[in-house]
């Protein structure tokens, strides 16, 4: 009855004025279209985006080739041509398709933004990539190079009061949208399921508190700092002589400040196999419904480090090595991060609306409280604390370094208008002082100090006292040694000899002197 009444149907909608029936093959390519273009609509590829900050052109191609290498892909995948990368300018693009473990389908589309400059002038570029509804479908990816690692403390600061300086002049909607991002990471921490794009909690889950040091400063997005370059590793202990100690602390460091943050961290290489696509695409949601990848934590093997987020504690880092300050790190770290002056719109000791939007990304109130003991790295930068431990081989090594607080962190410096006119007075008082008349004697050869009757050194003098030093001087002349003041001798007595003639009385020598003089004068 119901295929009758579909057939009347058909027969009606495809006979009319002026037309006629369609075949039977005409219909059934009219369905498969129709059919085609439905699953089509109904498959919108899903769109990510990966903001990839630091490092110069070089080392960001060279990370997006480690996040696309794939030893399993099809000979006929590997001759597809990439897409261009476009990183040359300040803020760069370029995209990558995520593809199923078959390889057949497109699980999503990854939009990468590269930026290597933490400058504050450009975060008018990265603000408007950052909205309400992209924000859940953002990664953060900092990225660090083995190249300069006495460097990272330093860079990784930038990068987060970057962050902080944009996250500050988000509107309203994008603040509930950065806090139910943090609130489904930390789910994630308690074992709740986690879906891209939706809040998923489990009223059911035992709601386990966070412990010291976690989650203290929320940046509103998820985060992962990468470490690229570790086959450098080997030239650090070769060159600069690096030893298990630095490469502990480093790495001890890095997970207290991104403990912070809720951060993840991996060591990449290019030539080295890694786990850097599973956790980009596990930590934006991507997940292959053929073949489920588990992220396994690794702290043992340097070139391999990988803390997936939500793993660490302070116990696990404490284990790595002894000695470490944790709770002076994480405490330090939480002043150096703070906004300049300079960026912050209002101070939030002075505003109550500051105040609201400082505690929008604060943790839940069932944080444990942090039980700090003093220690150095709580009284000042811990910047310069790590920067003491690992040490910059291409600068002089000072012998002791200055208290920490003495030297201030930033430089700043003067305007043009205030370098030229120091500048000026500078040079002014140059010519003033070759402006000033010098005290000179009517005979140049000998001269009197003022108000002393002790003669002062004259040229004669100082002529002798050089030949003193100095000696005779003798050169070489086709094989005859010559000295050089009994030549001079001669020539001046021949000189003599040709001026008045052979044979003129000592008289009439004299007589001739004083009528040279009389003209002269």
């Amino acid at each position: 009855m119901y295929g009758s009444g579909l057939k009347g149907r058909t027969r009606v909608s495809n006979v009319g004025p002026g037309s006629r029936p369609q075949s039977k093959g005409e219909q059934e390519k009219n369905l498969w279209s129709s059919l085609l273009n439905g699953v089509a609509s109904g498959r919108k590829l899903p769109e990510k985006n990966l903001l990839v900050l630091g490092g110069n052109a070089e080392l960001q191609r060279e990370f997006l080739e480690t996040l696309e290498s794939d030893t399993s892909r099809r000979p006929q995948d590997r001759r597809r041509k990439k897409p261009p990368i476009a990183n040359e300018s300040a803020l760069g693009y370029t995209y990558q398709d995520v593809l199923d473990a078959d390889h057949d389908d497109i699980l999503a589309r990854l939009s990468i933004y590269l930026l290597s400059e933490s400058s504050p002038t450009f975060s008018a570029l990265v603000r408007p990539l950052l909205t309400s509804k992209t924000i859940r479908e953002t990664l953060v990816v900092i990225l660090l190079d083995w190249a300069v690692p006495w460097s990272w403390a330093r860079q990784l600061r930038d990068w987060i009061r970057f962050l902080r300086g944009i996250a500050v002049e988000w509107d309203d909607d994008c603040k509930v949208a950065a806090e139910e991002t943090m609130k489904e990471w930390q789910q994630r921490r308690r074992g709740a399921p986690y879906e891209s794009g939706s809040a998923s909690t489990n009223d059911t889950s035992i709601n386990i508190p966070l412990g010291p040091g976690e989650w203290d400063e929320p940046l509103g997005l998820p985060l992962c700092v990468a470490c690229h370059g570790t086959e450098k590793i080997e030239a650090l202990e070769k060159d600069h002589g690096w030893r298990e100690e630095e490469f502990d602390f480093a790495l001890q460091y890095l997970r207290t400040v991104l403990l912070k943050h809720g951060s993840s961290l991996i060591y990449t290489s290019l030539s080295v196999p890694n786990s850097l696509p599973a956790l980009v695409h596990s930590s934006l949601g991507i997940h292959s419904l053929l073949k489920r990848q588990t992220l396994k934590h690794n702290v043992i093997d340097r070139e391999k480090v990988l803390i997936p987020p939500n793993w660490d504690s302070w116990g696990k880092i404490r284990v790595l090595r002894e000695g470490f300050d944790v709770e002076g790190i994480s405490s330090g770290w939480s002043v150096d991060i703070k906004l300049p002056s300079s960026l912050a719109k209002h101070p939030p000791s002075s505003h109550p609306a500051a105040e609201k939007d400082h505690a929008t990304f604060t943790p839940p109130s069932t944080a444990h409280p942090l039980h700090r003991a003093p220690s150095p790295g709580a009284h000042g930068s811990v910047v310069r604390v790590y920067e003491e431990n690992i040490l910059n081989p291409y600068k002089d090594r000072p012998s002791t370094f200055p208290p920490i607080g003495e030297v201030p962190l930033d430089i700043t410096a003067p305007t043009m208008q205030a370098f030229l006119k120091s500048a000026q007075e500078q040079m002014q008082k140059l010519a003033e002082a070759e402006a000033q008349p010098q005290s000179t004697s009517s005979t140049p050869f000998t001269t009197t100090a003022p108000n002393t009757s002790t003669p002062t050194r004259t040229p004669a003098k100082d002529g002798a006292r050089v030949n003193e030093h100095i000696g005779p001087v003798q050169f070489n002349m086709g094989g005859i040694q010559v000295d050089a003041d009994e030549m001079v001798r001669k020539l001046k007595e021949r000189g003599e000899e040709n001026a008045y003639g052979p044979g003129t009385p000592e008289g009439t020598k004299n007589e001739i002197e004083e009528l040279n003089q009389f003209f002269k004068g």
